[in-house]
């Protein structure tokens, strides 16, 4: 597979979620990414089987190993001899007892790139606790309460600190001593938690937290969801003046003409530059979504910036205007999913393939990788 990242091997162990997002996104890039996988007839892991079709695991190869068995651990460690970056997720210690840990890997290959992602990191006392996503999000602050309602803010339904949090902090990790392995020599150990990540991606809750009595932008009217008269929802993240402007008049709660601001009753609108105007304004913005179907305010919305966006369903997405000019998602193994983000225009990466079947590359990948 063509893409910056070519020729670039990658060792994965099969186990956990994020780790097997890191191997997408490597992938994705154009790495040459192994994952290993259980001896076939073995019982499957937490996520149970990996069906040709899963997203997590497309565009690499399979090797069935026993690490339970002296031989399944060198034959591991054979293929780290031939790695640049080896990923596992276990929770810390199980790599050092099944003799694949850095101190063994490192003492044979001496520039691997050794990363290992959990939930809570190699120290502390939760080192070796469950580490969901949900649990991470709340202790990292991510759901602090929300002024509004006085309830924390409601998880999103993606895999926030899993994802985004810690698995896309994982990569940056990875390529950074990578680069720097170009200059020393040397490989080393890259340790992320998804504690870690979901901290630094709730950077601006604690910012804003930190000021007794500030309102995040998140509390505002116009930086929120709206019901339309069909159900369906809108986005609306008007922050900046022009976008605001753009928002009260397509609701017609302003005049173009003349730029003044009516609310239904004909007097002047709240103020949205103070908070206690907040519940007012959201209630007039909310009666004026509710008052036609989502498609009219799509049409109406899609001819003018003013930070509207319809809340689509996972099918819906995919056939966006926006996102299909993207080619954002791909079909793999008879399955849409998303597309590898970044383009790349010297060296494009191609379409990932499909998901492996555990154990299906063994004696190719243990013949090619010496």
């Amino acid at each position: 597979m063509p893409g910056p990242l070519t020729g670039v091997r990658v060792l994965e162990f099969a186990g956990s979620a994020p780790t097997a997002f890191v191997g997408t996104v490597l992938s994705g890039l154009g790495a040459d990414v192994v994952r290993i996988d259980r001896t076939p007839g073995a019982a499957p892991g937490p996520d149970g089987p990996r069906p040709a079709e899963n997203p997590l695991s497309r565009g690499r190869r399979s090797v069935a190993l026993d690490l339970k068995s002296p031989e399944g651990v060198e034959q591991a460690l054979a293929l780290a001899e031939h790695a640049d970056i080896l990923v596992e997720g276990f929770r810390p210690g199980v790599a050092d007892r099944l003799g694949i840990g850095p101190e063994t890997a490192l003492a044979r290959n001496p520039r691997l790139v050794y990363g290992r992602v959990s939930g809570w990191g190699q120290q502390g006392e939760w080192a070796g606790r469950a580490a969901h996503d949900l649990a991470v999000l709340a202790l990292t602050g991510a759901l602090d309460t929300d002024p509004a309602t006085g309830d924390p803010v409601p998880p999103p339904t993606a895999y926030l600190s899993s994802f985004a949090g810690g698995a896309n902090a994982h990569v940056h990790g990875l390529l950074a001593a990578l680069h720097e392995r170009e200059r020393s020599g040397r490989g080393q150990v890259v340790d992320t938690a998804l504690a870690d990540g979901a901290a630094l991606i709730s950077t601006l809750i604690h910012q804003w937290r930190e000021v007794p009595g500030n309102h995040t932008v998140t509390d505002a009217p116009h930086y929120s969801l709206y019901r339309a008269a069909d159900g369906r929802h809108l986005a609306v993240a008007a922050i900046e003046p022009r976008l605001y402007r753009n928002l009260l008049e397509q609701l017609g709660l302003a005049d173009a003409d003349t730029g003044s601001d009516a609310g239904t009753d004909g007097g002047p609108l709240p103020d949205r530059a103070d908070p206690a105007a907040w519940p007012a304004l959201r209630e007039l913005i909310a009666a004026r979504f509710a008052s036609r179907d989502r498609d009219h305010w799509v049409k109406l919305f899609d001819a003018v910036d003013a930070g509207v966006a319809p809340v689509l369903t996972a099918a819906e997405a995919a056939e966006h205007h926006q996102l299909a000019s993207r080619e954002a998602f791909v079909t793999i193994g008879g399955t849409r999913q998303a597309a590898p983000p970044s383009r790349f225009g010297r060296t494009p990466a191609a379409t990932p393939g499909r998901a492996p079947l555990p154990g299906e590359h063994t004696e190719e990948v243990l013949a090619e990788w010496r």
